[in-house]
C-alpha cells in the first residue's frame, strides 16, 4: 500500500509492502506528522515553537518532545564542533533535525505494528526498512541543476538518507561562525546513515561546513555522503560506491 499526504508543508509518502498493512496504519503514521507539525512548525503562530520564540512559552515548561528536541540538538552542535546550531538570532529553528527525528519515529511506530518492509519519505528525507518485493529499496539522488533527472541511483535496506541543499529551499541553513554569509559552495550534499534521523542531523551540519563537510562525513564512523558543488562537480566519500546501484 502507497499513500502520500501534504503535511509540514511537504509531501509525505508511505509505501508499505507487507500485506497485512492497512488504512488505518498508514492513517496512524499521517496524524503523527501532523502533531509534529503543530508542535514544531515555525510558520503556524500556534505552534509550540513559535509560543517559546514569542517569549510565551518558558523552555523549562514545554512539552516533553520539545525538550527531547532540544536536547538532542544541543548534543548534535557538540558533536558537529558548532556548525548545528538552531539558534539564531535570539530565535529556535529546529527543522535541521525535526524532520529526520519525526521520520525516524514513524518508522518506530510501523516496525511497533509488526510491518518489516516500508519506505518513508519526507520532502526527499527517507528511511526504508526490509525490501521492495524482494530487492533492496532504490533511492535517487536528483540532480540539483535539473530536477528531472537523477545523478545516481541508491539500493538500500535499513538505512536512513536525508539531503541538504539550496537547489528547493533556497539559503536556509546558516554556518553560524559566519551567519550573515550565504553558502554558496555547495549545492547538494546527500548523507547515508544507520538512520534518517542520524543522517539528517549530519547533512544539516555538514553542509553549513561547505567544502570541508564531506571530510567531516568522510571521518564519521557508519556514514558516506555524496557532495556537489556550485561547478556541478562531485565528491564522495570512499565507502559510497558501494550504495550506488548504476551508474547514469
Amino acid at each position: 500500500m502507497k499513500q502520500t499526504a501534504l503535511i509540514m508543508g511537504m509531501p509525505i509518502t508511505l509505501e508499505v509492502m507487507d500485506a497485512t498493512v492497512t488504512q488505518s496504519d498508514l492513517n496512524a503514521v499521517f496524524a503523527y506528522f501532523v502533531s509534529v507539525d503543530t508542535a514544531f512548525s515555525t510558520y503556524q503562530t500556534t505552534s509550540e515553537i513559535s509560543r517559546i520564540n514569542r517569549g510565551e512559552l518558558a523552555v523549562e515548561n514545554c512539552s516533553a518532545a520539545m525538550q527531547t528536541i532540544l536536547a538532542l540538538s544541543e548534543q548534535t552542535k557538540q558533536e558537529t564542533h558548532g556548525y548545528f546550531d538552531i539558534q539564531h538570532n535570539g530565535y529556535y529553528d529546529p527543522s535541521g533535525i525535526v524532520k529526520g527525528w519525526a521520520i525516524q519515529n514513524a518508522a518506530s511506530l510501523l516496525s511497533a505494528r509488526g510491518y518489516q518492509n516500508f519506505y518513508i519519505d519526507a520532502g526527499g528525507d527517507i528511511q526504508v526498512a526490509g525490501f521492495k518485493d524482494g530487492y533492496p529499496w532504490r533511492v535517487g539522488i536528483r540532480n540539483p541543476f535539473k530536477h528531472s533527472e537523477y545523478v545516481k541511483v541508491l539500493t538500500l535496506s535499513d538505512r536512513g538518507v536525508a539531503t541538504s541543499g539550496t537547489a528547493i529551499r533556497g539559503q536556509h541553513i546558516y554556518n553560524p561562525y559566519h551567519p550573515d554569509a550565504a553558502l554558496l559552495e555547495i549545492v547538494s550534499l546527500t548523507i547515508i546513515g544507520p538512520n534518517v534521523y542520524e543522517a539528517d542531523r549530519f547533512a544539516t551540519a555538514a553542509f553549513a561546513m561547505g567544502k570541508a563537510g564531506i571530510q567531516f562525513i568522510e571521518d564519521l564512523a557508519g556514514f558516506e555522503g555524496y557532495m556537489i558543488d556550485v561547478h556541478a562537480r562531485a565528491t564522495f566519500t570512499s565507502g559510497f560506491k558501494k550504495y550506488v546501484l548504476q551508474e547514469i
